[in-house]
């Protein structure tokens, strides 16, 4: 269905530099690019499951029950436990909106936005102990809020 299809007598003469289309019955159909583009979104969406674990298991889920090392953390910055939870409920809220498609660019870019926070926390108060891990994570969030701009609220804008 989004395959694209070009007359045979419209065909480059040139061979394609990746590969070249297959005639079907008078029909070029270029498989590469939809192939390609099947990958893209699979790994996309890999991506974005990969992310709502970490955030709702690894980061949200220890704020939330309170585990020692995450209150330990929140007192230091003197934040108590109103931080933590609040921090936690963020985390966990920003995990399941990555993947709800028409939430998937805002989560991004509200958890980047999160991390920059971490980061000028990891440098202020922790000595830059951990500061390259929300650097890191900033990085695929921008991938996806990116790649998932145009779902945003009915489509986003249009291009023309």
């Amino acid at each position: 269905m989004s395959e694209t299809t070009v007359p045979a007598a419209s065909a480059p003469t040139a061979p394609a530099a990746a590969s070249a289309p297959t005639a079907v019955s008078g029909t070029v159909v270029a498989e590469s690019a939809t192939a390609r583009g099947r990958r893209a979104r699979l790994a996309l969406k890999g991506l974005q499951i990969l992310l709502s674990l970490f955030y709702v298991i690894a980061s949200a889920l220890p704020k939330l029950v309170a585990h020692s090392s995450a209150v330990e953390s929140f007192d230091e910055i003197g934040w108590g436990s109103a931080g933590m939870y609040t921090i936690g409920l963020l985390e966990l809220a920003g995990g399941i909106a990555l993947l709800i498609p028409v939430l998937a660019s805002v989560a991004a870019v509200s958890l980047s936005a999160l991390m920059v926070g971490a980061f000028i926390t990891q440098i202020t108060v922790f000595d830059g102990e951990y500061a390259a891990t929300p650097l890191i994570l900033i990085v695929p969030l921008a991938l996806i809020a990116w790649a998932r701009r145009g779902q945003v609220l009915g489509g986003g804008f249009s291009r023309s």
